[in-house]
């Protein structure tokens, strides 16, 4: 009985809702993480994210058993190893689906439909949009870009353009990283994701370095423009730059250096220079934020 709410534990992915907490963010950068009416909220649409990100999961490991069972780390997943049955996969994609539409009745009819987009462009992305290179990244990306909208909608707070830009150019930038990983078992000999063709070494580390160029680039932008510095009553947003740099350079140092994985869920939980990076760079900003002497 333990063994089996493991494999259902390991099935919905736990470690993987580390990407719902871009929820947070509007949240967050509005000030008001804080504010115990507006935590319920976003707490609530969080909860949501979670079970319809895990009930995504489970589509995806159903249309992908037999692939998954010729990969060499996700083999070990409960439905490719044999521990969790196709029928008890179903029934937990339900009972998580149910659980999510619950959730969202206590909030905007506007987060119920990002939640639908949400899961429709993953129903599509699982069938057939992840066999399109380049157009499977994108999916992937806008993921978090509807994590982010829904955070905002969840709480009835205005979401930045700034947020939406650099959270769609991180996420671009995170999968390309990922497409390494399939790139590098392919000319192994283990075809584990049909899109791969439309990728090579070259084109995915001109991405990479394209988007992280980008991604430093609008983020100083961001911390010196004008509207931000007058939101946040503060001209010292800029020290923050030093930590995404650190942490973009941290990720290339991993990749190209050490040869490990490009995964970044794996990378955050395994890493603990990127755990202090973004936990410094939380700190730094938070600071600016709600610390009164952080003007």
């Amino acid at each position: 009985m333990k063994s089996k709410i493991l494999n259902l534990v390991k099935l919905v992915r736990p470690k993987n809702h580390i990407k719902n907490l871009f929820i947070l963010a509007p949240v967050f950068f509005a000030g008001k993480i804080t504010y115990l009416p507006v935590f319920k909220k976003i707490l609530i649409a969080l909860l949501s994210f979670c079970f319809i990100s895990s009930a995504v999961y489970i589509i995806n490991d159903l249309k992908d058993i037999s692939e998954d069972r010729r990969h060499p780390t996700k083999k070990n997943r409960p439905l490719a190893a044999g521990e969790i049955s196709i029928k008890e996969a179903y029934i937990s994609l339900s009972f998580l689906i149910c659980l999510a539409i619950l959730l969202s009745i206590y909030l905007p009819i506007k987060f119920s439909l990002i939640l639908l987009t949400y899961f429709s462009i993953n129903l599509a992305y699982s069938y057939y949009l992840k066999h399109i290179a380049v157009i499977d990244i994108f999916c992937v990306a806008s993921g978090f870009v509807l994590r982010i909208l829904a955070g905002g909608i969840a709480t009835n707070i205005n979401v930045s353009m700034w947020i939406i830009i650099m959270t769609f150019l991180l996420a671009l930038f995170l999968t390309i990283g990922k497409r390494r990983d399939d790139y590098y078992l392919n000319n192994e000999g283990l075809k584990t994701r049909k899109c791969i063709y439309g990728y090579n070494l070259e084109f995915i580390n001109a991405c990479m370095i394209l988007m992280g160029a980008v991604i430093i680039v609008s983020y100083i932008l961001y911390t010196v423009s004008p509207e931000i510095t007058q939101k946040f009553h503060s001209k010292n947003l800029y020290f923050t730059v030093f930590f995404v740099i650190l942490g973009l350079m941290r990720y290339f140092q991993l990749i190209l250096v050490q040869k490990t994985t490009a995964d970044p869920v794996r990378i955050f939980w395994e890493d603990r220079f990127i755990q202090i990076t973004v936990g410094a760079w939380l700190a730094v900003f938070g600071y600016f934020i709600y610390a009164p002497g952080g003007k």
